[in-house]
């Protein structure tokens, strides 16, 4: 695969922290890539999001919509569908929801399992689960 589909930044947008991951300019690879902490009481930070994908060079976004254990909206997950359609609105990229329930257990527990500590650490869970979000999707494309 040599042709170039851009990168795409992934967003694990949460009431506290949004994590962020970019994959490689193939679509093959995805690494965190940071964490934007939220304001209590504040607008979402998409100005922000918006800066970090013009740094990390992002062609398109992928949103982790959390929906609840049985794949309903959530108040949060209404909440990413309106963050998404900004960005799009904003910046003119391709935005697409994914269903991101258990990526934050799945970061956590690959947390774990390499014998680290989440403690103090809340923002790099965020970022890998943004990552482990993202490359699911680049693993079924």
């Amino acid at each position: 695969m040599s042709a170039e589909r851009g990168r795409l930044l992934a967003i694990d947008y949460g009431e506290r922290r949004v994590g962020l991951a970019i994959s490689d300019p193939t679509g093959t690879i995805a690494s965190p890539a940071g964490v934007i902490v939220r304001r209590a009481g504040k607008r979402p930070p998409i100005a922000e999001i918006v800066r970090r994908a013009d740094a990390l060079e992002a062609r398109g976004f992928v949103v982790g919509l959390p929906l609840d254990g049985d794949g309903n909206e959530t108040p949060r997950s209404i909440e990413c569908r309106a963050v998404s359609a900004e960005l799009s609105r904003r910046t003119g990229l391709s935005v697409e929801l994914v269903d991101e329930r258990y990526t934050t257990a799945a970061a956590l527990r690959a947390v774990h399992e390499m014998g680290g500590s989440t403690r103090g650490r809340k923002g790099d869970v965020d970022a890998l689960a943004a990552a482990i979000l993202l490359q699911q999707l680049l693993n079924r494309t």
